[in-house]
């Protein structure tokens, strides 16, 4: 098996009541208003806490909004060497 990287850079506009907070392994999450939790991976993933388990949505119009506020996307691909 070999390794690929996949880098996915996003670039959006987002409402300013939006946060980002830290989870206790250190890594950072966004804070939406409504005592949710957004996690932009492959997918965006939703969360009542982040220390929990994540999901994603099956509201369509939750995941549809959320994407239509990427402004630009740039994805690289590399495979890993060493």
């Amino acid at each position: 098996m070999k390794k690929l990287r996949v880098t996915i850079e996003l670039e959006m506009s987002v409402p300013q009541d939006w946060e980002l907070v830290r989870t206790s392994e250190g890594g950072q999450v966004i804070k939406l208003p409504d005592n949710q939790f957004l996690d932009m991976a492959i997918e965006p993933l939703f969360s009542s806490d982040p220390e929990e388990t994540w999901s994603s949505t099956h509201d369509e119009a939750v995941l549809d909004s959320i994407l239509d506020m990427v402004e630009s996307e740039d994805v690289i691909y590399t495979f890993v060497t060493h």
